[in-house]
């Protein structure tokens, strides 16, 4: 979770409050304060909660989310979306069209919601899927998708891709990082290349208006059609040389 140490300092030397005068009235001691605002500490959600009610702000304001938020949970994603449009928990729900208890739920990560239900909440908090996901769940979420959309239980894939059943389970959830080995097995099970896993979270369309026009031409051409389908059956140890064999000639280049 990124804390924004000096943001706290600057909004609370702004308010005229010391360090222990402001540690008081955060029900901290001034020491955690301090260590906070230097950034050597990462305070909890519901510490961050009482510094920002004691500078009477936003709790999003001195955090900022992210999809390199690690530390952050679904729901506490969703919580900070949600607050950062300044609605309340009910008012969330009826924009989605679900109950309020329902997403009191989801927010205290006591239920998982189904893949339409998360689209739905990104579509209405106008983020992406993968910014209210950590890597780990993004990519068990694409697993989730193509399992569910083929009509495969954890159990079938799992033996199909000679893996465990608690295996997938933990995938999915994304509580752990599979190697990529396993990503290989996953993906030939489910008819995809391993490239749909380990991409990045923007859709490849997107990624290509980025591109110049130069490269977008030259992506076109068939000889390089052709390399990328072969990068993307590739090995970890072959993709891992060929990372390596650019940056030395990357290098080389700068060096001349």
């Amino acid at each position: 979770m990124q804390i924004n140490g000096n943001k706290i300092r600057e909004l609370r030397e702004a308010r005229g409050y010391n360090l222990v005068d402001f540690a008081a009235k955060a029900g901290l001691s001034p020491s955690y304060l301090s260590e906070i605002e230097r950034g050597a500490k990462k305070p909890s959600l519901k510490t961050l909660g009482r510094i920002a009610s004691a500078l009477n702000v936003p709790r999003e304001e001195i955090v900022d989310i992210s999809q390199d938020d690690e530390g952050l949970t679904f729901g506490d994603r969703v919580r900070l979306a949600r607050k950062n449009k300044g609605w309340t928990v009910t008012e969330l729900a009826l924009k989605v069209g679900l109950s309020p208890a329902y997403i009191s739920e989801v927010e205290k990560d006591k239920v998982i919601p189904a893949v339409s239900t998360m689209r739905r909440l990104a579509q209405v908090l106008e983020v992406s899927v993968p910014t209210l996901l950590n890597e780990n769940a993004a990519l068990g979420l694409k697993v989730r998708m193509l399992r569910e959309e083929q009509g495969l239980t954890q159990a079938a894939l799992a033996g199909a891709a000679g893996i465990s059943a608690g295996m997938i389970a933990q995938i999915e959830q994304g509580k752990v990082q599979p190697s990529f080995r396993t990503i290989e097995r996953i993906a030939q099970v489910l008819g995809v290349s391993p490239c749909y896993f380990v991409m990045d979270n923007e859709k490849p369309e997107e990624i290509i208006t980025t591109f110049s026009p130069q490269l977008r031409e030259l992506l076109q051409e068939e000889n390089v059609q052709a390399i990328l389908r072969q990068i993307c059956h590739m090995t970890e140890k072959e993709i891992r040389f060929i990372l390596n064999f650019i940056q030395l000639y990357r290098k080389s280049r700068l060096d001349e």
